[in-house]
């Protein structure tokens, strides 16, 4: 059994640098926090699936002080009732072109791109990843997004791409070893 709290994994280097100064993230939804396949009830309505441990990673960026943002094309219920149970404030939701609407919650948190990280799995998550100091993809985006990217995950998307990029980034700003102490304790 580990009795450290060293990571279990490690990032390059270069990675981590890239990473240190990042405050906000934004991500897309559809193919990034959730697979991307739509399931239909009998209703009509869109189900979507997500990753428990996506989430708690994404809790852990905020007690490091790192903001998650999503910018999605859809709206649902069940996507905000997800983003509240997470307690992500800055949502965009209904909204195709991402790069404006990214900008706004990077002026209303006094930050600019050299501070914002990006992960997008198609081409309507370009205009947001290009300018972003950290762009990333899953490993079963679009080619063109994986080409635009600076890591490209493991995992797939809904399948805990967005907690390895939250464990990159608590890594690259120091928090995670004490982040995993007061679970090892």
């Amino acid at each position: 059994m580990r009795s450290t709290t060293a990571p279990a994994f490690a990032f390059a280097p270069a990675l981590l640098t890239r990473a240190r100064p990042v405050r906000v993230v934004f991500f897309d939804v559809d193919g990034v926090l959730t697979d991307g396949g739509l399931f239909f009830s009998e209703a009509g309505e869109a189900l979507k699936r997500f990753n428990t441990l996506d989430g708690h990673g994404l809790k852990m960026l905020q007690q490091a002080g790192i903001t998650p943002a999503v910018i999605t094309g859809r709206d649902s219920a069940p996507l905000r009732a997800r983003l509240q149970a997470l307690g992500i404030t800055h949502a965009h939701y209904g909204t195709e072109d991402k790069r404006p609407a990214a900008e706004q919650t990077l002026a209303s948190l006094g930050l600019d791109w050299s501070a914002a990280a990006a992960m997008g799995d198609d081409w309507p998550d370009l205009p947001m990843m290009r300018p972003a100091a950290l762009a990333c993809a899953p490993c079963n985006a679009h080619a063109e997004v994986l080409a635009h990217a600076h890591h490209i995950t493991r995992a797939q998307g809904g399948h805990g791409a967005v907690r390895e990029l939250c464990d990159l980034l608590l890594q690259a700003s120091g928090h995670y070893p004490g982040l995993l102490a007061a679970y090892c304790a």
